[in-house]
């Protein structure tokens, strides 16, 4: 009797403790998981995968666009600030930002990760099938 009871009030606090955290909670995609999730513009999510080379442009009113790549699709990114030390081409990056209705990704916060320990296991995996792994192993596997 008493799980009768407390069965729909458990219920009740979980789904409106989800509810108000809605708008709170920041997904992370790699930039192919984007594109088959087809992710709304003005959504805020993060995105992840490596810095594609040649693809950095700075331009003059200090933004800076780039592209990031899971090897198997890629992004273009637009960010204004100042970009991390460690950010570089071939480099791993997480963006947090939302697409714009044209499709490019408005990043507002960059972080660069260091080395491929760090990467998302996702772009880990690509990685490794098109032979382009360069670490060693993941840190899931410490």
């Amino acid at each position: 009797m008493a799980v009768a009871v407390a069965a729909p009030i458990l219920a009740a606090g979980v789904g409106l403790t989800l509810y108000a955290m809605g708008d709170a909670a920041v997904f992370f995609y790699t930039p192919a998981q984007a594109k088959l999730k087809a992710v709304p513009a003005g959504r805020t999510i993060r995105i992840g995968g490596l810095v594609e080379k040649g693809s950095v442009q700075k331009r003059a009113n200090g933004s800076v666009a780039f592209r990031v790549t899971d090897l198997q699709a890629s992004d273009a990114v637009e960010f204004q600030g100042d970009l991390p030390d460690l950010f570089r081409e071939g480099q791993g990056v997480v963006a947090q930002g939302a697409f714009r209705p044209d499709g490019v990704f408005a990043a507002h916060e960059v972080l660069a990760k260091h080395d491929e320990r760090y990467m998302p296991k996702d772009v880990t995996e690509a990685l490794k099938k098109s032979g382009k792994w360069r670490g060693g192993e993941t840190s899931s596997s410490r």
